[in-house]
């Protein structure tokens, strides 16, 4: 029993994780492959640094079996790169310290909302906390809003990303994130009715 306990561990941290992205707007993590992901990982990187602990000749067996895997998913940002090192680091930490992974995880949750809270307060005075962009792979399901008036259906919405505004020239621009093409081609026709809207970009995943 003392043996799954920190398998149980790692299956929460990852479900917390995968959950915390998905509610701060981060679509990519919710698909299937990556939910899996954040499941799997961790218990890999667990049950390997567990099996090579100790033994220096299994550990450069590994490292030789490990070297010829080829991975052929291209990392399309940062932020999912950062997040499969803390998947690994999490696998390793609980292997030697389990109170390592714990506070690893509380952080990385704490980081993941405050960014996402400093945003929105950034948004309230017209400012963007960072930019967004559609290439970096981390927003699927989008629009890209362009206005030459404010939204207001647009900026209390809870799909709202990012925003950038210049009232003085009358440029709106608003980004947002929908975990579904139906949600997403719903709020487009809510927005088609609007005068002020000069152009909308859609990206699907």
């Amino acid at each position: 029993m003392d043996e799954l306990k920190p398998i149980l561990l790692l299956l929460t941290s990852g479900l917390l994780l995968r959950f915390s992205l998905t509610l701060t707007g981060q679509a990519w993590a919710k698909s299937h492959s990556h939910t899996v992901t954040f499941l799997v990982l961790p218990v890999i990187t667990y049950v390997i640094t567990k099996t090579i602990s100790g033994n220096i000749a299994l550990s450069l067996g590994m490292i030789g079996a490990l070297s010829i895997v080829r991975f052929r998913h291209p990392v399309k940002s940062a932020l999912e790169l950062i997040m499969y090192f803390d998947l690994i680091t999490i696998g390793i930490a609980t292997s030697v310290r389990t109170k390592w992974a714990i506070q690893l995880v509380i952080c990385t949750i704490l980081v993941i909302f405050l960014v996402k809270i400093l945003q929105k307060i950034s948004n309230k005075f017209g400012k963007s906390f960072y930019n967004m962009s559609f290439n970096e792979g981390n927003i699927t399901n989008s629009l890209e809003v362009f206005s030459k008036e404010k939204i207001d259906l647009i900026e209390q919405s809870d799909f709202l990303v990012n925003y950038l505004s210049d009232s003085s020239a009358n440029n709106y621009t608003y980004r947002l994130s929908f975990n579904d093409k139906n949600s997403l081609q719903e709020f487009k026709n809510k927005l088609n009715k609007h005068k002020g809207i000069e152009k909308i970009n859609v990206v699907f995943n």
